[in-house]
């Protein structure tokens, strides 16, 4: 049972490659693009001289977790160097009734419910996050754990009633069963939490009405505080250049450019993986790929997944998204001078705005007025552009991968993202967004990239439907049922094949919780 083969080399094929490898398998891994990293990458997008992370670039759920405590200081013993803020982390900022307001979280919890309007919010924040950090073994022992598994699901209801009982775990479930507008109503009575925490949901897949959004938000709130948003030092390329030299040390062979196109089975169990540059042979396959590539072309043959097969023909994308690179001359002038020194800006107020754009891009609208995800890493990373000079990296989360139309009626939407007009259009909506909070602004664009969830899915085929986060986190493909009822342990029903990545638990984000969660599975461990 030596020889593994990884198919995917994302964070989480990564992950479990080196993990396994230094555990003495020896391993393939095979990725179909012609580098490794997946959704992580660096590079100068737009001019000279301007370093952007090109897709994901926050690593806050890659510092807090078992996989950089596993790997982590082999990564920084190759060049990884992490950069992070010790003030301000994230902010967002809104036109309400014709008033700017703007809420801002710093690494300090007190610091943040200071800037609350409302005495009782103050309390309320506080208590939220001691509460959260009475939860927080529960909360990370579900996402670390194996939960489709009926005896770990048992184990953790025994952990928490032992705990502290009904009476102490009910509140639990009740949130986690609850959308993030939900919870923030029943726990605030001002506006600074919900614009603060309802946009980070975009980055799990979630929206302001889906269930789960009110375990998520003190997830946020608290990791935010205690690890902030470090971001790789000179782009995360690096990052990746420090996974491949740690993959090589190994003993791993890495074969990029190259596509598995079928797993081998001989006798109901693996024998290997079929590529378009031949056969390799195999004990154990892990793959990191999507519910439909794995049962309706890896294993196409195999009668052992039937059942998943099916399902895999009804899993569901989630909205889809696009990244908008822009290089300025200068930073960003905002009108609220507190945000000159904000990593992370969302333009949002909150579970009002952000709700209705992901109504609008659930319809298969352009949103009229997107949440705009505005990071400004060379507030950090100053290097990343000429001096005097900054970087954009804008993030929309509620973007349709076929637009059927345009929410404001602006846009001629019939050519879809393959019309250079649309690209522009929303582009122009996008720096419009931002030049109302930071007038001026637009003289110093120099130039733009935009990344749209066609091309998304053109690089990375995981991104199904244009959707970076794997499939839809609705509840019925989250958690203990993702991707799907049937398929929701790691371990597949055809013996020596794993499925990992983003459309399996514990979802989509920068942890590689998945790789993790297999890997040491496959090597006899409990794992976190």
């Amino acid at each position: 049972m030596n020889r593994v083969v990884v198919i995917g080399a994302g964070i989480n094929g990564m992950v479990a490659a080196a993990e396994l490898a230094r555990a003495g398998r020896q391993v393939t891994l095979v990725e179909s693009a012609d580098r490794i990293g997946g959704f992580i990458a660096s590079g100068e997008r737009t001019a000279p001289g301007y370093v952007h992370d090109v897709y994901s670039s926050w690593h806050p759920l890659f510092v807090s977790g078992a996989p950089y405590a596993a790997l982590g200081d082999e990564l920084h013993a190759r060049g990884l160097s992490y950069l992070n803020a010790d003030g301000a982390v994230t902010a967002s900022t809104a036109i309400v009734g014709g008033e700017r307001r703007t809420a801002v979280a710093y690494r300090d919890p007190a610091r943040t419910a200071e800037g609350f309007s409302s005495p009782r919010d103050r309390t309320a924040y506080l208590a939220m996050l001691e509460e959260f950090g009475r939860r927080a073994d529960l909360v990370f022992g579900a996402l670390g754990a194996e939960l489709g598994s009926n005896r770990t699901v048992a184990g953790l209801a025994w952990k928490a009633l032992r705990g502290g009982g009904i009476a102490a775990t009910e509140p639990l479930v009740r949130d986690a069963l609850t959308s993030g507008r939900g919870y923030l109503r029943r726990a605030f009575d001002g506006w600074e939490v919900d614009a603060l925490w309802t946009p980070w949901l975009l980055h799990s897949g979630l929206g302001p009405d889906h269930a789960t959004g009110g375990l998520m938000i003190p997830v946020f709130a608290a990791a935010i505080h205690q690890f902030g948003l470090p971001i790789v030092e000179g782009g995360a390329g690096r990052f990746v250049s420090a996974f491949e030299s740690l993959l090589g040390d190994a003993g791993v062979d890495i074969r990029t450019g190259v596509t598995a196109e079928e797993i081998l089975l001989e006798s109901g169990r693996v024998a290997g993986v079929r590529t378009s540059a031949g056969e390799i042979p195999a004990d154990v396959v892990i793959a990191s790929v999507s519910p439909q590539t794995l049962y309706g072309r890896m294993l196409r043959d195999s009668p052992l997944v039937d059942a998943q097969r099916t399902g895999a023909q009804k899993y569901r994308a989630g909205r889809g998204a696009a990244q908008l690179h822009v290089a300025l001359d200068a930073p960003l002038p905002w009108i609220d001078e507190v945000l000159r020194e904000v990593p992370l800006v969302h333009l949002s107020d909150g579970a009002g705005s952000t709700g209705i754009a992901c109504a609008q891009a659930e319809a298969g609208l352009l949103p009229a007025v997107p949440t705009v995800v505005v990071g400004q890493q060379s507030i950090l990373d100053p290097g990343r552009a000429p001096a005097g000079a900054a970087t954009l990296w804008l993030q929309l989360q509620e973007v349709p991968t076929t637009p059927t139309g345009d929410a404001a009626g602006e846009i001629d939407t019939r050519e879809g993202w393959a019309d250079p007009a649309v690209r522009q259009a929303f582009v122009e909506r996008v720096l419009s967004r931002i030049e109302a909070f930071a007038p001026g602004f637009r003289g110093s664009v120099r130039a733009w990239d935009l990344i749209a969830p066609t091309d998304l899915l053109a690089a990375n085929p995981n991104a199904i439907e244009g959707d970076p986060y794997g499939g839809s986190a609705e509840l019925d493909q989250n958690l203990r049922w993702r991707p799907y009822p049937g398929a929701a342990t790691h371990r597949t029903r055809v013996p020596g094949v794993w499925h990992i990545g983003a459309a399996t638990h514990p979802g989509p984000g920068l942890g590689g919780g998945s790789g993790h969660l297999a890997a040491q599975q496959i090597l006899g461990r409990k794992g976190r």
